[in-house]
């Protein structure tokens, strides 16, 4: 196996500016599917209309060979770095994207988009069914990781990108780049897979089957139909984020951050928001709801339970034949995707014979890791990203023959 190369502890900012960033930007939208072009889903249901909100930052060479896609985490949105007009926060990943960041938008053409049954633009649960021209809620078919993919792979046509430097992505992210790389080895030359999973533990599907009850059993949650009742489930939604908060964090992070501080500044006994760490927690759950869907919730946690790619017969063998490298990153102190799950992935890639580099990072924020601006980590992407992609052949001249021209792309007026 690779060496799982320790790197040194260090303090972590999450927003740590590095030079001025990509600036002011906007969410676009671009049709993917329509009825003469739908997009099968692995389920065997279709849709026949496919939005896509997307972003991107940076600017695409001539030749179209410097395009790195960013695949976002389970409650992400295609709002990865930069400012939007009349905001000052930046786009969850900013740290990382930017002029001289680790994914130099001086260098690399990025894009960003929001995946297939997300709530931030792109099709999902909460949009319209144009046969019904009513919310799908719980009508919306099920999905899979390769439905994602499929998806982004749709919006490259659209952006008239045929290939990928890399693809990157933590946490789910990471499992839509993993899976990426074994369904469509040919449309990408490196992957990095940041704090992510090939098959989620016993525990992992156990904390996000909590979350969903949490949902489910709130009372405003109407069988799905909460839209038509005008009223959210959203203690349930709240409760299932503060839950998996929880699991973002490692133990030392949480004494770090908040110890057994009180929040009133003194003992006061009651069962109330008492301590700094319900406060936090409070917090937390409380403003999720300005942002996000529980049906959304619902069924991406759900994606997340059935991946396993590797349990798959013959996994790799496009890959194999179109070999992609690696770069896999962990973190030391994550127990919500522990690095035994890196390790996994790691295994598998190299059993086939394919080009794995694997490091473990310090650090003592937990599964958060991956969105802090922490040096040995940017540096490992800085690093690989530069790395010449030396296995490109004819890639100018062929195109993946699913998307040879055979799909709806339009821009959306919003």
């Amino acid at each position: 196996m690779a060496e799982s190369v320790p790197m040194p502890r260090q303090p972590a900012s999450r927003t740590e500016p590095v030079g001025p960033g990509v600036g002011r930007v906007e969410t676009r939208y671009a049709t993917v599917a329509d009825p003469d072009h739908p997009l099968r889903l692995v389920s065997g249901d279709h849709l026949d209309h496919v939005e896509v909100a997307y972003e991107t930052y940076g600017t695409l060479s001539p030749a179209r060979d410097n395009a790195v896609y960013i695949c976002h985490a389970l409650t992400g949105d295609a709002h990865a770095a930069g400012l939007h007009d009349g905001e000052t926060r930046p786009g969850w990943w900013d740290n990382i994207i930017g002029p001289g960041r680790a994914i130099d938008t001086d260098r690399w053409f990025v894009v960003s988009s929001n995946l297939l049954g997300g709530c931030s633009g792109t099709t999902g649960p909460t949009s319209v069914n144009p046969a019904t021209g009513q919310v799908w809620g719980t009508a919306f078919p099920q999905i899979d990781m390769h439905d994602f993919v499929e998806v982004h792979l749709r919006l490259a046509a659209h952006l008239g990108i045929e290939h990928f430097h890399a693809v990157v992505g933590g946490s789910m992210g990471g499992m839509q780049a993993l899976d990426w790389s074994l369904t469509h080895p040919d449309t990408l030359d490196n992957a990095v897979i940041v704090a992510a999973s090939s098959r989620l533990t016993a525990q992992n599907i156990a904390f996000s089957a909590v979350g969903r009850e949490a949902i489910v059993r709130d009372r405003d949650f109407s069988d799905g139909h909460y839209l038509d009742a005008d009223r959210r489930p959203d203690t349930g939604l709240s409760i299932a984020r503060m839950l998996a908060h929880i699991t973002y964090l490692s133990e030392d992070a949480f004494a770090e951050k908040f110890g057994r501080t009180h929040q009133y500044g003194q003992t006061r006994r009651g069962f109330g928001v008492d301590f700094a760490v319900e406060s936090y927690l409070d917090h937390q759950g409380e403003t999720f709801l300005t942002r996000f869907d529980p049906l959304s919730y619902i069924y991406l946690t759900r994606v997340m339970d059935y991946f396993d790619p590797f349990g798959t017969t013959g996994a790799t063998d496009l890959v194999v034949a179109d070999p992609v490298n690696y770069l896999v990153v962990c973190f030391d102190t994550d127990w919500r995707f522990s690095p035994a799950h890196s390790r996994r992935i790691v295994r598998h890639l190299e059993g086939a014979g394919l080009p794995a580099s694997f490091f473990t990072i310090a650090s003592s924020w937990g599964h958060d890791s991956f969105l802090m601006k922490l040096d040995p980590y940017h540096d490992l992407v800085r690093a690989f990203l530069e790395v010449p992609a030396a296995r490109r052949t004819d890639r100018a001249s062929r195109r993946a023959p699913h998307y040879d021209g055979h799909i709806c792309t339009r821009e959306v007026d919003r």
